[in-house]
């Protein structure tokens, strides 16, 4: 004669309340996927805990711990060594730079190598590209590239530093500024981020700025390769535009024709950029192109 046994019958106790536990959570995750009662909003939380809307007096204690970490150190210096130093300038141009880093990093870096350069002074041209030659070493460029301006703006003007110390505090204070914002930024917007995604006018404001980006990104390009193969470049302004006027008697012709024969390379045999690369080192390397790679 058949017997029949319930499913917990004789096992252990722990176990049985396991596979019960199991049970009722794929129940309800079945009527959750159906459109059951079981994804049911509890106030403002869905079951799972995730928050769909943040209101005022939650984002609060947020908003005013992350401000005030990023704003402490540059407020510290400013108190400290007043608003003109050099620590303090650093601190706001680059809490500056975190507020606009629309369209990566090669956007950013504009901005930076316009106003590092010609406004505040603190490197040369030559010494930014090889910061952004030091910086394409690595999958992300943005780091170490405003690390370099930094330590170098903290390096020549120490304060009451050593060269060494203020430019590793120059550095690092430049790396606060700029990523902590990151996460004050997901921690506030990361609710809202689904909503946002189906504004118009958000989306519509977002292309235009993908759009503009790339004339940046331009802008950028052109920047570095006129100061690779000239060694002066003149500025001209006409209005709002500035143009860039190489003199054509500080042409480079060792690091023109290596600049030529790299796009070459790329466009039409198609080869990688690590080939490329090893192709351009070893031509320097053996003195076939004798180019000036100028340091800090």
């Amino acid at each position: 004669m058949a017997t029949t046994r319930k499913p917990f019958e004789g096992r252990d106790p722990l176990m049985r309340s396991g596979l019960r536990q199991a049970g009722g959570d794929r129940h309800r995750r079945g009527r959750a996927r159906a459109g059951g009662p079981g994804l049911r909003r509890q106030g403002r939380h869905t079951t799972g805990g995730l928050p769909v809307r943040l209101s005022a007096a939650e984002a609060r204690p947020t908003l005013i711990a992350g401000l005030v970490l990023w704003a402490a150190p540059v407020v510290l210096f400013a108190l400290w060594l007043g608003w003109s130093s050099t620590f303090t300038t650093i601190g706001l141009f680059f809490a500056k730079l975190a507020l606009v880093t629309f369209g990566g990093a090669y956007a950013v870096l504009a901005y930076v190598a316009q106003q590092a350069v010609d406004i505040h002074q603190w490197l040369s041209a030559s010494e930014m590209l090889t910061g952004l030659g030091l910086a394409e070493t690595t999958p992300g460029p943005l780091i170490l590239v405003l690390q370099f301006v930094a330590f170098l703006a903290g390096f020549r003007e120490p304060g009451p530093f050593t060269p060494m110390i203020g430019g590793l505090v120059g550095g690092s204070l430049a790396l606060w500024v700029t990523f902590v914002p990151c996460f004050l930024w997901i921690f506030l917007c990361a609710p809202y981020v689904d909503r946002l995604r189906h504004v118009r006018w958000l989306n519509g404001a977002l292309s235009a700025i993908t759009a503009a980006v790339v004339g940046v990104i331009l802008n950028l390009a052109l920047w570095f390769g006129l100061h690779v193969v000239f060694a002066q470049i003149d500025e001209q302004w006409i209005g709002p535009i500035r143009l860039f006027v190489p003199l054509v008697d500080s042409l480079d012709p060792a690091a023109l024709s290596l600049s030529v024969l790299a796009a070459f390379a790329v466009l039409r045999f198609r080869l990688g950029l690590l080939p490329t690369l090893a192709g351009a080192a070893i031509a320097v390397s053996h003195g076939s192109c004798s180019v000036d790679f100028p340091g800090p």
